[in-house]
Parts: structure tokens; C-alpha cells; sequence
């Protein structure tokens, strides 16, 4: 029964859009070594919408840049490529994860809310530890719970089943499995194979909230499992799971992430957030 019930999962997944021709092309550009930052702009003329959406985004507060700036070129050239993902990936996911969560009880907007929070701890973490996956911390957080959006309706209709799973003191993603066959984690990690995601991206999202599980070390995985964690504790994108995960003590270890370490952040994920959104609530 379960089998079947990931399999049909597994097939809405295959029904997902895959992502516009104009995101498509911006990805591969960014991993060009030789492409340029008029090529970028080129390749946005076609999508005016997301051209406002980045510009909105690299003028907040967040990237504390000196000037207003008018022109994705100018962007590119003042924050990177690896930065103009990061907008890009916001600008397509906003719709997406700004929906409500029925499953999950996170209202509108809150999915999003989280997602970001979990983006900007991230980054924020890995530059208190020197990691320099930073940018790339800040794009797996955006990411890393995308199978909501699949789950949410099927979490749902089996509320009381997974409530009953739950006093037995598992973690939500265990009741998940326990009465879907699967997770949003493992559903996440489906999205971003159709979308042609790095598989290193895929890891962490899969095993995000059980990062000791992975065969594969990843400090991603580290990194994003403890920001998540530390954003629910913060009470952002609590929802119906509450603060039902623990937090890996074997992660805090690998990345050699202090208490120290964690109240800094935690103390500024709030603030991060709002000037990162503040220009595009109406994303």
C-alpha cells in the first residue's frame, strides 16, 4: 500500500513544469566560465517580470551595496555569478513555496518565509566558520524543502494517521515514511533530479534533516540541517512539525559549529530576512 502511494507521489512529480526556458538558459550560463555579464542581460530581455525581480532583489538591503542599481549587467558585475543564481532561483521559487501548506499548516507565505530564513542562517553560518561554500549554503537552503509543496495536500488527508505515528516520539519526516512510503525531504530531492540540479544539491536536500544518514559527508548537508533546525527554533516556518527533529550533535562536530556560533546568527536570521525580502513581498 505505501509502494503505491509513492509511486503515485513519484508520478505527480513527473507532472511538475519543468523550469522556463529563460531560467534554463541563465543556469548554464552562470556555470560558462566564458560567458559575460551581457549575455546574462541579453538572455533576461526576454523576461521583463524576472528582470524587475532581480533588480528588486539586488537593491535590498541584504547585499549593502553602495549604489541603487539599474541594470542586470551592473548587477552581475557588483555581486557575481554565483550571487545572480541565487536571484534567479528566487525570482522562479517565489510562487511556489509563497503558497499555502495545508498538510503542513504554514499559511501564505510562510514556506517562503522559512526557505529564505534557511538561506541567509546558512550563508550566515558558513562564513562564521570560514566555509567558503557560502553562496552555495544560501542557494541549498532556498531549496531544501520543495517536496512540501508535493506532500502537503497527501499530509493532509493522512493527519490523524501521521498524529498517531508521532506519539510513538519519531520525528515528523519518520511519520511521513511511516504512512506515505515516503518524505518531503526524499520528494524534494526528486524535484531538483527533474530539474537537472547538481547532485551534490540533491544530496543535501535529501538528507537535510538527517544528515547523519547520508553516505555521503557533505558539509552542505551539515550546514543546512543545523540552519533549518535553528530557524524552527526561532519560530519561523514552524508549522504542524513544531520543533519535532533533533538537532545532530555529529554535525555540530564535523563543521566545529559553536554556541557562540549559533546565537550570533540565530540573533540575526530575523533581520537578515526582512532586508532581503523587504523589496519583494509582492513576488
Amino acid at each position: 500500500m505505501k509502494q503505491i502511494r509513492k509511486d503515485k507521489i513519484v508520478e505527480r512529480i513527473k507532472s511538475l513544469p519543468v523550469m522556463s526556458s529563460t531560467v534554463s538558459e541563465l543556469l548554464r550560463l552562470i556555470d560558462d566560465p566564458e560567458a559575460t555579464a551581457f549575455q546574462a542581460e541579453e538572455v533576461l530581455r526576454r523576461d521583463p517580470n524576472m528582470t524587475l525581480d532581480i533588480l528588486k532583489l539586488t537593491n535590498s538591503p541584504y547585499f549593502g551595496l553602495p549604489c541603487r542599481v539599474g541594470s542586470v549587467k551592473q548587477a552581475v558585475v557588483l555581486l557575481g555569478w554565483k550571487r545572480l543564481r541565487q536571484l534567479v532561483m528566487i525570482s522562479c521559487l517565489g510562487c511556489m513555496l509563497g503558497k499555502p501548506i495545508p498538510g503542513y499548516d504554514l499559511p501564505a507565505g510562510e514556506l517562503w518565509r522559512h526557505s529564505i530564513a534557511v538561506s541567509v542562517s546558512a550563508e550566515g553560518l558558513a562564513k562564521e566558520i570560514n566555509l567558503p561554500q557560502a553562496e552555495e549554503a544560501f542557494t541549498a537552503g532556498l531549496v531544501h524543502d520543495l517536496g512540501k509543496q508535493v506532500l502537503g495536500m497527501l499530509v493532509k488527508e493522512e493527519t490523524s494517521k501521521i498524529e498517531e505515528v508521532l506519539t510513538k516520539g519519531v520525528s515528523f519526516v519518520e511519520a511521513e515514511r511511516k504512512v506515505l512510503g515516503t518524505d518531503h525531504a526524499e520528494i524534494g530531492a526528486l524535484i531538483l533530479k527533474k530539474w537537472s540540479f547538481p547532485e551534490r544539491m540533491t544530496t543535501v536536500v535529501r538528507w537535510h534533516h538527517e544528515p547523519d544518514r547520508s553516505e555521503v559527508k557533505e558539509e552542505l548537508v551539515d550546514i543546512v540541517h543545523i540552519a533549518n533546525i535553528l530557524c524552527l527554533m526561532i519560530g519561523i516556518g514552524v508549522g504542524r512539525e513544531g520543533i519535532r527533529y533533533n538537532l545532530s550533535t555529529e554535525a555540530l562536530k564535523r563543521l566545529g559549529i559553536k554556541t557562540a556560533h549559533l546565537e550570533r546568527v540565530a540573533s540575526q536570521t530575523k533581520e537578515w530576512v526582512d532586508e532581503l525580502t523587504k523589496n519583494i513581498r509582492e513576488l
